[in-house]
């Protein structure tokens, strides 16, 4: 039997708040993204996933803490999700499906490790 590891998927786009989407287009990626989780899920690979909000704090190392989300590069981190998976290749493939994508942005995939 093959050991199934768990991979993180990271979901990074950029936000543009100049545009806000129509109620069409968000049905429509509320339909991408739910047919990308529930393809994970018939798999049983799904583990968790998770949407993160725009607002936040970052705490820095001398302990000061500012309103807001990082943004690096123009990105942002918008979500993520845990599946199993035989390989690292074999996540990529689950996230080559992303949604994310097709809105310009990007998934990175981690191997998770115990602490």
């Amino acid at each position: 039997m093959i050991q199934k590891n768990d991979f993180m998927l990271l979901f990074r786009y950029e936000p543009n708040n100049n545009y806000q989407p129509t109620e069409v287009e968000m049905n429509e990626m509320h339909q991408q993204w739910g047919a990308f989780i529930g393809n994970i899920v018939i798999q049983e690979k799904l583990i968790s996933t998770h949407q993160l909000s725009f607002e936040g704090k970052q705490i820095f190392a001398n302990k000061s803490v500012t309103e807001g989300i990082h943004i690096a590069d123009k990105q942002t981190l918008g979500g993520n999700m845990i599946v199993k998976a035989n390989t690292i290749d074999e996540a990529v493939e689950m996230a080559k499906n992303c949604p994310i994508l097709l809105m310009g942005g990007t998934v990175e995939v981690r191997a998770i490790q115990p602490m």
